[in-house]
Parts: C-alpha cells; structure tokens; sequence
C-alpha cells in the first residue's frame, strides 16, 4: 500500500513555547497544551514542569494560532487537593536541580489538560497524579467569561475516574449525543467512552466506568495503544478525533493519527488513518526529556485550517495545521483499507453490544 502524504505542515518556528528560565514553575518543560479558540484567540492551557518537578498548569494565547505574544508570568491552576498533590508547589519546598519523571511521576501534580467549551462554561479535564497513587482523570470548569477575563476561579477539582486504576487522556465531546455527554479516555491500551447524563462527580460514588471501546490495530502503527487527544471537532463527515498511539515495533514512538466518529453514534469508527499523519523527525521532537514523543492535547480550527498543538519530547510546545477539508477527504478514502475494528462493548462480543442498545 502506498503511504499517503497527510499535508500536515509543521509550523517553521517550533517550538511555540518553551521552558522560561525566569518562572520557577516552568523553568524545565512545558508541554501537551489544552486549547480553545474564542474571541478571536487562541488560548492554550499547558503544562509545566519547574524548579518542584510538580506539574502545574500555564496560560498562553495567540491571535493567529501560531504566535503566541501573550503569556502569564504565574500558573493558571495548580494543585489543590491530595490528589493531585497539593502542598508540593512552593519552590522552597522542593528539590532543585533534579530530573523529574514526566507521565505520572516526579512530584506529581496536574498533567496534560483538555479544554472543551459547552455554553458558558469551560471543562478541563487533565490527569492528577499524588506522587504514588495510580494517575487518575479530574474534572473542574470555570465561568466562560472568567476565562476570557483571565479570573481563574476554577471549580473544585474533583476525580471521575475509579481508584486503582491508572486512566488518562480524558475529554469531552462539546456537544450532548441523545442528550448525553459523551467523555473519551484510556484505561491501558484501548480509548474508552462514556455517555453520562451529567457532569455532577462526587469523587466517592460515581465513577467513568468505560462501557465502550475503541480498540488498537494488531497489524497497524497504532497496535500497542491508543488514546485521545483534543476533544473531538464536528465536521460535515462527522467527528474528527485527533489521537496519539504506539506500535509494538516501535514502543519508545509517540505518533498522531485521525479518525472519524459517526455523529449519531461515536462509538462507531467511520473511517481511520491506516498510516500516522506526523511522527517523530524534528529535532525538537527527537530530542528532550522523553524523545520522540508528539502528544496533542489540543486543536481549533481558524478558517480553513485544523490546527494541532503537541507536546514535543515532553519538553516544548509545538503547532502543525492541516486543511481540514483535503484531511477530510483523505480519511473519507481510506475507508476500506483502515482495518477498523468493529465497535464495541467493553468486555463484551459486538453481538451483544447491538442486543443491549436496541433494548434500550
């Protein structure tokens, strides 16, 4: 099969963002950056490592996506709760000069964000990790308009996902499906979904449970796991899901691929890259913390153009943008040749899926 050329650009000056000496708080990476494009801006929620190893959250915002001239000289949320090990961010109680862990280690903290807007709110979704526990999915929101105005009066941080079990890579689908929200995330290898009938969490009780899945590829590039990346953009041909995946041959290689979700029913795989559509070859994504590594956490479209925000290496910010209409339809081609698994219930055959959802 002959590769196709996917016509994702990376952006000539990469990386976007990187470590700022001056801050303490990002003064050895910032990556994997949640992003929203409103009011004319785009606005990026990142993460960053500093002088704690203690992963904390910062705010940067562009005007044309790729030149980012504003950026706060403190965090925009930081941990708050155990959970996320709070206590552990003042730089005069942390270790300097260390080398932290980045992907549930080192000290801990608030990992990899996902921001999706619904009315007038914001969601995040991000990844808390205590220093030791398995990393978890945590929830909190904020006012749009606090958000907009930079008055970061986040809600309570709370965990949606059960204790004991590492799960990440959690997002929401900006709009309800059946008069459900839908939320994406990944419990080791598979991408899991969950159709809720709120977003009310009392982090004791109520818990994503991952009813449905997303499978791996046994024979493609994507075969030893999968997981979401931004949360999914309505188009024409349905949701497009930008994801990050790994492949038993090369386990140590973080790639991105797309496919397209069925409007009516994301649980079903319309069409799936069956080659990655950017891996690992800039210098920046080759080398840092944890070489080649690309991990988006965030995209928007602006006109014509999808763009894609990853983290590099788990070191830098990087963009690449894509024309969403010629993705589209390169996606669209590949229908019969993307090796798509056929949808299902988590722990269940597909048979019985289609029994229980007709029951329904």
């Amino acid at each position: 099969m002959a590769r196709p050329s996917w016509a994702v650009e990376r952006f000539d000056g990469n990386p976007i963002l990187e470590p700022e000496s001056k801050h303490w708080w990002e003064s050895k990476a910032v990556f994997n950056p949640g992003a929203l494009y409103e009011a004319g801006r785009v606005h990026l929620v990142y993460r960053a490592i500093g002088d704690t190893d203690t992963s904390v959250l910062g705010y940067a915002s562009s005007p044309d996506g790729l030149h980012f001239n504003e950026r706060l000289e403190e965090p925009t949320y930081v941990p708050r709760e155990p959970f996320e090990g709070a206590g552990s961010v003042s730089p005069s109680s942390g270790s300097y000069g260390s080398s932290y862990v980045s992907g549930g280690g080192g000290m801990g903290g608030c990992e990899d964000p996902r921001l999706t807007r619904i009315q007038d709110r914001v969601f995040m979704t991000y990844v808390a990790f205590d220093g030791y526990s398995p990393p978890r999915v945590a929830l909190s929101s904020i006012a749009f308009d606090d958000f907009l105005a930079k008055k970061w009066r986040w809600q309570k941080p709370v965990l949606i996902s059960p204790p004991g079990v590492i799960d990440k890579n959690a997002c929401i689908l900006p709009e309800k499906v059946n008069g459900k929200y839908v939320i994406f995330h990944r419990v080791f290898p598979d991408i899991l979904i969950d159709f809720l009938d709120d977003l009310d969490f009392d982090g004791k009780t109520k818990w994503l449970k991952g009813e449905f899945r997303i499978r791996t590829r046994a024979d493609y590039w994507d075969s030893r796991k999968i997981g979401a990346g931004p949360p999914p953009i309505k188009t024409g041909e349905g949701w497009l899901l930008i994801y990050h995946a790994v492949g038993k041959r090369a386990p140590d290689r973080y790639k991105v691929g797309a496919m397209l979700l069925d409007q009516k029913d994301p649980t079903r795989v319309l069409a799936r890259s069956p080659e990655p559509i950017l891996e690992p070859q800039a210098w920046y994504e080759t080398e840092g913390f944890k070489p080649n590594v690309i991990y988006p956490c965030g995209a928007v479209v602006i006109g014509e153009r999808l763009f894609i925000y990853y983290g590099a290496a788990d070191r830098v910010v990087c963009a690449a943008s894509v024309n969403l209409d010629g993705l589209l339809e390169q996606l669209v081609s590949t229908k019969a040749t993307a090796g798509i698994p056929s949808p299902s219930r988590r722990g269940h055959s597909q048979d019985h899926r289609r029994k229980r959802r007709t029951s329904r």
